[in-house]
């Protein structure tokens, strides 16, 4: 089967994280434009599904609750489910061993597949693709599923209502945090304490962001500097999402949250270590800038303001 309706059944594999799925967001919208009649099933995990259905991009979204390979009856009902469900052709954006495995266990007749599992029927079979950019990357993947145009990555879709957070009409993003067990890739907090104080002296209230588990981060913050906002921990990626495109400005490390405000096009700042590589990775947007050090303990506040130009 090809063309652009190949099925009234696709399914898009995406299961996380925050930074990938919203890297993601370009094919995503790709696929749901190429397959124009087409149902379109998103399978992902419990954080992101909320962030799936409010793109508009799919019929129906599906939760992976990514079983041990242990819980056998877990396996077989997820496994029951995707080889029953019709589908024609399945978009695996995760292209990861759990994705891969998922292709090996289905049944009978397998759909087309755009990924990399062994035997599928549109592999991304270049030999470099772990060492080009993410976006670079997903774009060749849709072009070799016959795919040729792939938008950049939007958040036209975030309108979510924060009226609840009672912000003020200038406010920038503090994203502090980052995966717990990489601590090289996060700037001092001290640092973000001052950054948040010059925030606020050039009229721009400082809203800090974060997961749940890195509330002591916000709190950090907040009292350096009384007047930021401690949001971190109590927003949905929705909300991010919305407050991402109603920002002036966004500084943090390279995590989640700035892909998001890169996306968004506001001012974005990322502070990047030694530890993760930009040219693989970096969050792309018209008004992104990439910071880095080795250490980030050497990369000094003024510099870091200085590129905002309060």
């Amino acid at each position: 089967m090809s063309g652009k309706n190949i099925s009234t059944q696709i399914l898009v594999i995406k299961l996380s994280a925050l930074g990938d799925f919203v890297q993601a967001l370009g094919p995503m919208k790709a696929i749901r434009d190429h397959h124009t009649d087409a149902q379109i099933t998103l399978l992902t995990t419990a954080p992101y599904a909320d962030l799936g259905r409010a793109t508009g991009y799919f019929h129906q979204v599906w939760v992976d609750d990514r079983p041990s390979v242990f819980n056998l009856s877990a396996w077989w009902s997820l496994r029951r489910r995707l080889g029953g469900a019709g589908f024609a052709r399945v978009y695996d954006l995760q292209t990861s061993s759990r994705s891969n495995f998922y292709y090996r266990a289905l049944f009978g007749e397998k759909p087309e597949w755009s990924g990399v599992a062994s035997g599928c029927s549109h592999p991304h079979n270049n030999p470099q693709r772990d060492f080009i950019h993410t976006l670079d990357r997903q774009r060749e993947q849709m072009e070799r599923a016959g795919i040729e145009q792939v938008p950049l990555p939007s958040l036209d879709w975030a309108d979510t209502d924060l009226s609840r957070l009672g912000l003020t009409d200038r406010f920038g993003l503090l994203v502090p945090g980052g995966a717990a067990h990489r601590p090289a890739k996060r700037w001092p907090i001290d640092a973000y304490g001052d950054l948040s104080c010059r925030l606020d002296a050039a009229g721009v209230q400082p809203i800090v962001i974060g997961a749940p588990g890195e509330e002591s981060l916000g709190q950090e913050i907040s009292q350096v500097c009384p007047s930021a906002r401690d949001l971190v921990g109590q927003t949905s990626l929705t909300e991010l999402a919305a407050l991402a495109c109603r920002a002036e400005l966004a500084i943090g490390n390279d995590t989640g949250p700035m892909h998001m405000a890169a996306v968004a096009g506001c001012r974005t700042i990322v502070l990047f270590s030694g530890e993760s590589d930009p040219t693989l990775c970096a969050p792309r947007g018209s008004q992104v800038k990439i910071l880095r050090r080795d250490n980030l303990a050497d990369l000094p506040i003024a510099t870091v303001v200085g590129e905002l130009e309060l």
